[in-house]
């Protein structure tokens, strides 16, 4: 865990689980499984976490509750935004419920501070927040009231009194952003649907690394009588009466968050792409945040290419085509025209789009 971070979006990381397992096109190049892998391998938080391939260290599914670090947040008295589980993911299913009801219980007795969730498992997510629903109701609490099973996990913890009360604590928790990560329109259709039926103060996406289009405004899911229309503003969403939570007729995407891929075998990012994102969000007022282009850019980013070789990427007929040019086979070419991308490396390519550095916030927490 670090109390300082790199990441754009977030102050400080809290690894309380690390590992995982590859699930999707987006984790091909997953920086925290490469490091897992490497550098980090002998760490008693990663030792055992992958397996070499020819593609180097992948995720072997085997996941770790690093319980030295459970009470790090109580101790952090300045207000934080925390990414949760930056280097794994807090659903999988590796994590028991007993461990997310500890994890819970802490950002409970944190309110200072703002907990950001990804997952590429919302089943799990909505899961466990179906669980707690279930059981809170058994006991005849009201169901906005943090659930008993957090309280319990609370009175296990060490240090965790704080001079906090859960007795008139709300439920979903204020202080915790739920959110999904969402690479193209296949996987968004499939999770952001699950995270719009999830209790949650924030829900939001990270479309990082973006490697395919992705409209929020039709978003659909099967069955159709849960198929949303527009995740933006909430609208035109229909569904039979689910078991709980029927706040979900009217849940909308809080925040966007979009990104560019980095590192060794990175991918490009269509610059399109990001423009519809960002478009779209502010035609309906959904803060949007752009933090980085990755390795590739267009051209307006990647002036230090001219006179060396260059790698670049053009789109078309629904793919990338990729040449290397070098100096002299450039000669004559103008920086800004086509082809779509070049690789330019993440610091000369930057986090400005168009011009713009977006830095867009929940209302919570807007800078």
């Amino acid at each position: 865990m670090a109390d300082h971070t790199h990441i754009e979006w977030t102050d400080a990381t809290w690894n309380i689980v690390t590992g995982c397992s590859v699930v999707s096109p987006g984790c091909t190049n997953c920086y925290a499984m490469k490091l897992a892998g490497t550098r980090l391998r002998d760490h008693p938080s990663r030792k055992g976490l992958t397996t070499d391939s020819k593609a180097g260290p992948v995720w072997n599914g085997q996941v770790r509750f690093n319980a030295d670090w459970l009470t790090q947040p109580l101790r952090w008295s300045k207000p934080r935004k925390i990414f949760v589980a930056a280097h794994g993911d807090l659903f999988h299913d590796g994590v028991t419920d007993d461990q997310l009801d500890q994890i819970f219980a802490v950002m409970a007795l944190c309110p200072q501070h703002v907990f950001q969730i990804l997952t590429k498992r919302p089943e799990r997510m909505l899961a466990y927040f179906v669980r707690l629903a279930e059981s809170q109701r058994a006991l005849d609490h009201m169901s906005f009231i943090v659930p008993q099973a957090l309280d319990d996990a609370a009175a296990r913890i060490d240090g965790a009194s704080h001079g906090v009360s859960f007795d008139d604590t709300p439920w979903p928790l204020p202080n915790v952003w739920l959110g999904v990560s969402a690479e193209d329109q296949t996987r968004a259709a499939q999770r952001v649907a699950i995270l719009l039926e999830t209790p949650a103060a924030v829900r939001w996406v990270s479309a990082e690394p973006l490697l395919g289009s992705i409209d929020f405004r039709s978003l659909e899911v099967e069955p159709p009588h849960r198929r949303y229309r527009n995740a933006l503003t909430g609208q035109g969403m229909s569904r039979t009466d689910g078991p709980f939570f029927a706040e979900t007729l009217s849940a909308k995407l809080d925040w966007v968050v979009v990104g560019g891929e980095s590192g060794q075998g990175s991918r490009p990012m269509h610059p399109d792409w990001a423009r519809h994102i960002r478009d779209d969000c502010a035609a309906v007022g959904t803060p949007f945040l752009f933090k980085q282009w990755g390795d590739w850019t267009p051209g307006e980013n990647a002036q230090n290419t001219i006179g060396r070789t260059v790698e670049t990427a053009d789109w078309f007929n629904d793919q990338w085509h990729f040449e290397t040019l070098t100096p002299a086979s450039a000669e004559g070419m103008h920086i800004d025209d086509e082809p779509t991308c070049y690789r330019a490396g993440k610091k000369a390519a930057g986090r400005r789009l168009d011009g713009v550095q977006h830095d867009g916030y929940p209302a919570e927490v807007a800078q």
